[in-house]
């Protein structure tokens, strides 16, 4: 099995691009299943874009838009549903807002496998 600290040593502008795919589909769904060392890398981004939204000014509503994806629920665009849907639910929370949970390997390469979810 590989190091899990080297998965994210290949190039740093692939690995911004995973993560703001993984980001954006973590707001659109709300959970996702990935791999663990993905899990733990991105669950600090997701946190601090949470954190983010909740101070609804300009500033942090670019700085949210030029991090995400641009898609839209709802035909709402994803940024917007991160200010209005997500951020007022964790406007009284400190911190924590998503959870990982470990599920089985994965069959192709066993790898360990887990959900990130918001709480």
């Amino acid at each position: 099995m590989a190091n899990p600290k080297q998965l994210f040593k290949k190039n740093s502008k692939w690995k911004k691009g995973v993560l703001r795919t993984l980001m954006t589909d973590v707001i659109f769904h709300g959970k996702i299943e990935t791999t663990e060392a993905r899990a733990k890398e991105l669950r600090r981004h997701v946190d601090k874009l949470i954190t983010k939204s909740k101070k609804d000014d300009l500033h942090s509503r670019r700085k949210v838009e030029s991090l995400l994806r641009p898609i839209s629920k709802n035909d709402m665009p994803i940024g917007k549903y991160l200010f209005e849907k997500i951020a007022p639910k964790y406007k009284n929370r400190n911190g924590g807002y998503t959870r990982i949970i470990k599920s089985p390997n994965r069959k192709g390469d066993n790898a360990p496998m887990a959900i990130l979810e918001l709480v």
